[in-house]
């Protein structure tokens, strides 16, 4: 993990504001979504990104009653079904 030297401290509510030079450079955007977690004794934030609900793959995402799924897994699920896809 690579220190920025930039050090904030919480509001009230426990908010941070990250510096415009690292939404900048990070690419985020207002709202974006984000992702937290803890790693050893480090609180991890991590920009949000959809991943299919079965393999956590990013790629050719559909969306079905809500949750993402890959044509990946939508192929495969219909091969373990007995379907055969025609491309």
């Amino acid at each position: 993990m690579k220190s920025t030297g930039i050090v904030r401290r919480l509001d009230e509510l426990g908010r941070i504001t990250l510096p415009i030079e690292l939404r900048r450079s990070m690419n985020i955007e207002e709202h974006d979504p984000f992702e937290i977690f803890i790693e050893g004794d480090a609180i991890v934030l991590r920009k949000y990104e959809d991943t299919d609900i079965f393999t956590g793959g990013k790629d050719e995402l559909i969306e079905y009653h809500g949750k993402k799924v890959s044509r990946q897994s939508i192929r495969e699920m219909a091969r373990l079904a007995g379907y055969m896809i025609e491309l």
